[in-house]
């Protein structure tokens, strides 16, 4: 890069945008760990019902995350052009546009949750479909406040100022591990007062997050008369990112759920040794999952500025980062195994499983988990959302679930197999990333 180039985030800018990002996801994860922690003192069959219930959450989570980013990239773009009005009409229209899809998915759900426990998640034992429905009836209302933040906290990442998503995500666990602790071991609720403290932290976090974009003096902000009526123009430039993000994210997810189907068949163990593993592995990558974030605010503001030799040199700066911050986290992860499992408090046959797939994911999170999740993100926020849509969906359901099928239940490796499966998928992901960031294709033209 030529030394006369005025970089448009200096370190300083970077790790103030970064890390209050790590410290969120550290904290949802952590929260997640712990909500897994008290569940289990209802019974294994409780966390296996959460298990299967926040599958279906998370692919939810990934819908207004693929809208979220689709209305970051279009914000980020028109900030780089120091087009400011479109950048805060922008905003505005992805608040309008998640609001109003969040609560046609919670309706769908409500009326499918008999298809989700007796199609869906297969074969499970009686205990865990009526802890399943439990959980999802509390927890299904609280999609649009999920998704309302959602859309604010990817408002406020794309003015560069994650601080306050950090402020508010503390906020928000608090609310859920007090009420979890509350409600679980206080007032014997069981699986209840797991789902309850969740509906209610959201709640506030979506309050919360608007209240705070109504200051006129933040670059995008609610203004009033706030305007319900959707913007042909702009919504089309959101969607254009977001459905092609949406459509990988949700066929990503449920390829999960199809795996996670496969698992169940394995008995309780399977499920609960796949349920804590799946926790403990989001810390292996979380650095990654902060930069990922983080890179979509600064590619697209480079892009918007029309300057694609910034937007690679940002990348590969970050994915440095990301990578020797795997490393030292990963090696963490597998010398704390005896006391993370002892933690749980699991049966000899759920700990081995356990054991076996942390090692076996940690080892591999170093190697080619970034170029897998991370070259994705400067390819969507230089608007080039097909390829890695059809690269996301293909490898998916070719890859992962075929492997899956494969290993697990024509080669007999089980739970297990399902995990060697995911691993085969990030390598072909990343070969196929890496051949197309090393390429010019993504340059494409930015959005007018």
């Amino acid at each position: 890069m030529d030394g006369q180039t005025k970089h448009l985030f200096s370190n300083r800018n970077l790790f103030i945008l970064i890390f209050p990002l790590v410290i969120e996801q550290l904290l949802a994860v952590a929260v997640g760990m712990s909500d897994t922690i008290m569940v289990a003192t209802v019974g294994e069959s409780a966390v296996s019902a959460v298990s299967l219930v926040d599958t279906v959450s998370i692919l939810l989570i990934n819908i207004f995350g693929a809208l979220a980013t689709g209305g970051a990239v279009v914000v980020g773009q028109y900030l780089g052009q120091k087009n400011f009005e479109k950048a805060n009409r922008s905003g505005e229209q992805l608040l309008v546009l998640v609001t109003e899809i969040s609560l046609l998915i919670m309706i769908i759900l409500y009326l499918g949750r008999g298809f989700i426990i007796n199609v869906l998640f297969g074969s499970i034992e009686e205990d865990v479909a009526r802890y399943s429905m439990i959980y999802m009836n509390i927890v299904f209302a609280s999609i649009p406040f999920l998704a309302i933040y959602n859309a604010g906290a990817a408002l406020f990442r794309s003015m560069g100022n994650s601080k306050i998503t950090m402020i508010t995500s503390i906020i928000m666990n608090i609310i859920n591990v007090i009420g979890n602790a509350i409600c679980i071991y206080g007032l014997n609720m069981e699986i209840a007062g797991a789902a309850y403290p969740t509906l209610i932290s959201r709640i506030f976090a979506a309050i919360f997050i608007i209240i705070l974009l109504t200051n006129k003096k933040l670059l995008i902000h609610i203004r009033r008369p706030f305007h319900f009526k959707l913007d042909n123009y702009l919504v089309r430039n959101i969607l254009h990112i977001g459905i092609p993000n949406g459509v990988e994210n949700s066929m990503f997810q449920l390829g999960k759920i199809v795996l996670l189907s496969i698992v169940a068949g394995f008995g309780t163990a399977s499920i609960t040794a796949n349920a804590i593993s799946n926790t403990v592995s989001s810390f292996s990558v979380l650095p990654g999952a902060a930069t990922s974030l983080g890179l979509v605010t600064v590619v697209s503001r480079c892009v918007g500025a029309g300057d694609y030799e910034q937007a690679r040199y940002y990348t590969r700066k970050l994915l440095k980062y990301t990578y020797v911050s795997l490393f030292f986290i990963n090696i963490t992860i597998i010398l704390s195994l005896p006391f993370i499992i002892d933690i749980y408090k699991l049966s000899s046959e759920t700990a081995a499983m356990t054991r076996q797939v942390l090692i076996f994911y940690c080892i591999n999170a170093c190697i080619s988990w970034a170029t897998s999740f991370i070259l994705p993100n400067t390819l969507r926020a230089a608007n080039d959302v097909q390829y890695t849509m059809i690269v996301g969906v293909v490898s998916m359901w070719l890859v992962r679930v075929g492997f899956g099928i494969i290993l697990a239940l024509v080669l007999n490796l089980g739970m297990f197999g399902v995990w060697v499966a995911m691993i085969i998928d990030w390598i072909v992901r990343s070969f196929l990333f890496i051949i197309r960031y090393k390429g010019n294709k993504w340059q494409r033209i930015r959005i007018s």
